[in-house]
């Protein structure tokens, strides 16, 4: 009897708690069908079949749905899809870089067709993306995407296909800029990545891995990101990162905010793999502008420099310098004659602003500056001994001047197919030069066509006369008839010739 008592109890308790959980379930359902409120930040979620999962703020700071949609038939007109062909000696030289070229590790073998021997048995192709930024049909992408191309052919999001014309690039950013002649182009505008903030939802727009108009969602996961992967001498980077899906082909495609705007320039990502596996890294679009509007109005980018070796500082590093401070950047050594040497700037110095913008990493303080040019002043703000000093520093350019250095526009430099510039102070010293003139980029032409010549080769005579600067090379080859013998030296050290002919 007691027994059967028990029993009872046990399946009232169970009744009356299977009755509990009914009705605080029937009430959770009766709330998520309720409108969509925001309590202590978190959002409650609608259970409606086909309903939105995620909800978002407007600019006036209300609640409302998180949707793409609106968002990606903005901008899908205004990335296009890059093919890439390289032929000739520039598809010959190209077998030398294949396994030491930095994005390899990223973006794997772009291009295929390449013989094991390096043969040119075919043509060389890759692709990537662009974006679309003025109906003058002017396009945004990666310089690894165009490098070395012979021929470029852009291919629009309703199919039509045009050959593009390259009018700059500028390798230490990863940014070329490229032009075809269409109508009723869609564009997609800039915005001040600046204001772009850690956590902030985005969307990559590219043609991956040979899917032509693809669109993935993700946040700002970290700003002012460096990861080393360009190996320019002079290069800048300062990467936006996101978590938005990024694989091979998605380069020079757009990062985008949810009003449709550029905020980025997709470069890279991080992966064992070569494809996605969480990060992925965009050039700001601040830096883009700066670049393009160089391109357009120089020829060549103009960077601002200040003239120091640097590093983040953290917590070991002022540990290393004995020091008490760990935000800022280290002013490992001050170039002689630089723009930081003459406004006073010393070994030691921590930047810790640049025109009121605070410098927390290296990335974050290279991003500014690659906005200035030479000639351009900034303030700069250190802490020194315990105390903030500022400084007023004027940028000097590569050669160590303070002027804009324009590209060269003559007739022969267009039938060389390259761009040519002084040879800085540090190399001159370095080989004790008495001038020179290095071959910056090679498009298709002359010297592309006949010779194995690299970018980076300092022509030091010209059919055995001294070239001392970019002006000798025109006085020397403007006239010139026949045959030519360019003589230098590349930057490990190793001298060559290249012989060629000038008569069309």
């Amino acid at each position: 009897m007691k027994s059967n008592t028990n029993i009872s109890s046990a399946w009232k308790v169970y009744f009356f708690s299977a009755v509990i959980a009914v009705a605080v379930s029937y009430g959770v359902i009766q709330l998520n069908k309720q409108d969509v409120k925001e309590t202590s930040g978190v959002t409650v979620v609608e259970s409606v079949p086909g309903a939105h999962a995620l909800y978002t703020k407007d600019n006036e700071g209300n609640i409302k749905p998180l949707d793409f949609t609106e968002t990606s038939e903005k901008v899908l007109d205004a990335v296009v899809h890059i093919k890439s062909t390289q032929t000739g000696s520039s598809y010959h030289n190209q077998g030398a870089r294949e396994l030491p070229d930095p994005f390899k590790e990223f973006f794997g073998d772009m291009f295929k067709g390449q013989s094991p021997n390096g043969a040119r048995s075919r043509p060389r192709i890759g692709t990537g993306s662009g974006v679309i930024i003025n109906d003058k049909g002017y396009i945004v992408t990666n310089n690894h995407v165009i490098d070395n191309a012979d021929e470029v052919e852009v291919t629009l999001y309703n199919n039509q296909s045009y050959k593009a014309t390259v009018i700059g690039t500028d390798p230490t950013t990863d940014l070329a800029l490229i032009q075809i002649k269409a109508d009723n182009l869609k564009t997609m505008s800039l915005v001040n990545s600046d204001d772009v903030e850690v956590g902030e939802w985005v969307l990559a727009v590219g043609n991956p891995l040979g899917l032509n108009s693809t669109v993935t969602a993700g946040i700002v996961s970290a700003k002012a990101r460096s990861i080393h992967i360009n190996t320019d001498k002079f290069a800048v980077e300062s990467f936006i990162q996101t978590d938005a899906a990024i694989n091979p082909g998605n380069s020079g495609g757009a990062l985008v905010n949810l009003d449709g705007n550029l905020v980025g320039i997709n470069t890279a990502i991080a992966s064992t793999t070569g494809t996605y596996t969480g990060y992925g890294f965009a050039v700001p679009s601040n830096i883009v502008t700066k670049v393009v509007e160089d391109l357009l109005k120089f020829g060549n980018v103009q960077r601002g420099m200040l003239g120091v070796t640097i590093r983040t500082m953290d917590s070991n590093l002022a540990k290393e310098k004995d020091v008490d401070f760990t935000k800022g950047v280290w002013v490992e050594q001050v170039g002689e004659d630089s723009g930081a040497d003459l406004a006073g700037l010393v070994s030691g110095d921590i930047i810790v602003s640049v025109n009121g913008k605070e410098t927390g990493t290296s990335p974050r303080l290279q991003e500014i500056i690659a906005g200035k040019r030479p000639g351009d002043k900034v303030a700069i703000v250190v802490h020194r001994n315990g105390k903030e000093k500022e400084f007023e520093v004027e940028l000097h350019n590569s050669q160590g001047g303070t002027n804009i250095i324009k590209k060269e526009e003559k007739e022969v430099f267009n039938l060389l197919g390259a761009d040519f510039e002084n040879v800085d102070k540090e190399m001159a010293k370095k080989f004790n030069l008495d001038g020179g003139v290095q071959v910056t980029k090679l498009y298709p032409g002359k010297i592309k066509k006949e010779t194995q010549m690299r970018a980076g080769f300092i022509i030091t005579h010209i059919d055995g006369k001294r070239v001392k600067d970019v002006d000798d090379v025109a006085v020397i080859l403007e006239n010139k008839k026949g045959g030519v013998m360019l003589e230098g030296i590349y930057e490990d050290g190793s001298k060559y010739y290249y012989a060629f002919g000038l008569d069309s």
